[in-house]
């Protein structure tokens, strides 16, 4: 797949990338899935570029102790834990990943409040799903995500982000049938390090392109 020098001037300037870079999906009817909230931005572009449906996926990491940033495993919408080998090896107790599971389970479950009324949820079942990040650090997230997914049997998932270290993106292969991503970098620091404004996406900006997104063209599955 075509490479671009791993700098990226926004979210949305490598969301048309990534729209280039997924054309072949264009005319599949596909449904991309944002993780809120920095995805949405992008989210939106590639799915008016591949005239798709625009929904969210609603995962939630758990950053370590000290260092919430630090994505050490995630949460699905279905209150499922999904943990990142690295917290064993950091010692970190089943307690501490209960509780921080259960608060961002609570985020999880206000967003989907805030967002049902304005957009409801998409059935994924069936369908060509493309998952966007705007950037993948441990793949907690991601990972979570996919196999949230994976349980609700679309016809093909693709995960789409503009940069990831290339350990990474070994981890998330098996969770998907395609990786479209920009960039592999070595040192891999931070996702916000590979873009020149990484600016926070507020809530809202979420609601107001989902307000603007409209329902699904394709009818539920029977």
């Amino acid at each position: 797949m075509t490479t671009y020098p791993p700098h990226y001037a926004s979210r949305e300037a490598a969301a048309e990338l990534l729209a280039h870079s997924l054309a072949a999906y264009d005319g599949k009817d596909p449904l991309v899935l944002a993780i809120p909230r920095g995805a949405l931005p992008m989210g939106r572009i590639i799915a008016n570029a591949l005239h798709g449906d625009l929904d969210v996926v609603l995962v939630r990491k758990i950053g370590a102790p000290g260092n919430p940033e630090y994505a050490v495993g995630a949460v699905d919408e279905s209150g499922r834990i999904w943990m990142d080998p690295i917290a064993g090896r950091l010692g970190i107790g089943e307690q501490y990943i209960r509780d921080e599971a259960a608060r961002q389970l609570e985020v999880i479950k206000a967003r989907r409040a805030q967002y049902t009324p304005i957009h409801p949820a998409i059935d994924p079942r069936g369908r060509v799903v493309i998952v966007v990040d705007d950037g993948v650090a441990t793949g907690a997230t991601l990972g979570a995500a996919l196999r949230l997914l994976r349980q609700q049997r679309p016809a093909r998932l693709i995960a789409a982000f503009a940069v990831a270290p290339p350990d990474t993106i070994a981890r998330l292969h098996p969770l998907a049938d395609d990786l479209v991503y920009l960039s592999a970098p070595e040192p891999f620091h931070a996702v916000g390090e590979f873009f020149t404004d990484f600016r926070e996406v507020k809530d809202e900006e979420v609601l107001e392109i989902l307000r603007k997104t409209p329902p699904s063209r394709k009818p539920p599955h029977p």
